[in-house]
């Protein structure tokens, strides 16, 4: 049994989880797995079966909260829906504002996870290695695909959101990211900004739907095929890298929800290119300090984690 500490950590987990998912590039699959949560989540989704319907339905409430795991889901996803809520402004404040310092913050963040990860890799031979090519190279193409303009009625949006929650629960693949390529980012957004109820419940339903059927899938790989399944998770992760670099040249432009000109398409550039490029101060020692602050903390959390399992 976990006491009241133990379900605030949860809590935090999950917020830092919501706070990865709302920026492109970020996973919060990649938080759950440094935390060291990533494996009683998919468990704990899983569990939301025939079975478990089948004691809701019987009003066995008590019965149903055990075989689902209630209370960490309950105090994991109130902290991503509390963070989803409260900081996506904040971080697209950051990232609008200081975007290199902050860019840099999730690059250190984002490879010492990955090296974390690959330590998981019990033994090494042709499966994992192939694996982590397969994943670097996945992750590398979501990066460079180009977002494009999609429909915005309710089927669509149902299926955006079953696409993305897919990639939201998978470490180093950015669900916000992929909303974004299916041009959906600032129209989810602004939903949950405006609070449109009905746009708001048609993409939960959609991310209740992708998630229930995904999860089942990477928890049989996750048990079946460990190796090979963390090599390709360690993979997505490194493979990610190239849309946090902090250093980018816009490609294109796209027009958000408000008819603004915002940025649709970039390319990463080295720090001289973008001085010379953009006349502006790449922040060199800016960004190495918040590269090693996301290196830092990702230790921080790994102790953590393994200080509450023991």
């Amino acid at each position: 049994m976990r006491g009241s500490k133990a379900y605030l950590w949860l809590f935090v987990k999950g917020m830092a989880m919501g706070g990865a998912d709302v920026i492109p590039g970020v996973s919060g699959g990649t938080i759950a797995f440094i935390t060291g949560i990533y494996k009683e989540l998919l468990d704990s989704i899983k569990a939301v079966d025939k079975a478990a319907l089948m004691l809701l339905l019987k009003m066995d409430i008590k019965g149903f909260w055990q075989k689902i795991n209630g209370g960490f889901l309950l105090a994991i996803l109130s902290g991503v829906a509390v963070s989803v809520i409260s900081l996506a402004k904040l971080l697209n404040y950051l990232l609008t504002t200081y975007p290199i310092p902050v860019w840099s913050f999730f690059f250190g963040l984002i490879i010492i996870s990955a090296l974390i990860v690959v330590r998981e890799v019990k033994k090494w031979n042709a499966g994992p290695i192939l694996g982590v090519v397969i994943g670097i190279g996945v992750a590398y193409w979501i990066t460079v695909a180009t977002p494009s303009t999609t429909p915005e009625t309710y089927w669509f949006v149902f299926l955006a959101g079953s696409i993305a929650i897919c990639a939201m629960i998978l470490p180093g693949v950015s669900g916000a990211f992929i909303l974004l390529i299916l041009g959906k980012y600032e129209f989810i957004t602004t939903a949950l900004h405006e609070f449109n109820i009905p746009v708001i419940l048609v993409f939960i339903l959609g991310c209740l739907t992708g998630i229930l059927s995904f999860v089942r899938v990477v928890s049989f790989v996750f048990d079946k095929y460990h190796n090979v399944t963390v090599a390709v998770l360690s993979g997505f992760m490194l493979g990610s890298l190239n849309k946090v670099w902090p250093w980018k040249q816009v490609v294109s432009y796209r027009l958000d929800s408000k008819g603004m000109q915002v940025p649709a398409f970039d390319k990463s550039v080295s720090p001289m290119e973008y001085a010379d490029l953009t006349g502006n101060n790449p922040q060199l020692l800016w960004a190495v300090v918040f590269f090693a602050l996301g290196i830092l903390i990702v230790f921080g959390l790994e102790k953590i984690a393994s200080i509450q399992k023991k």
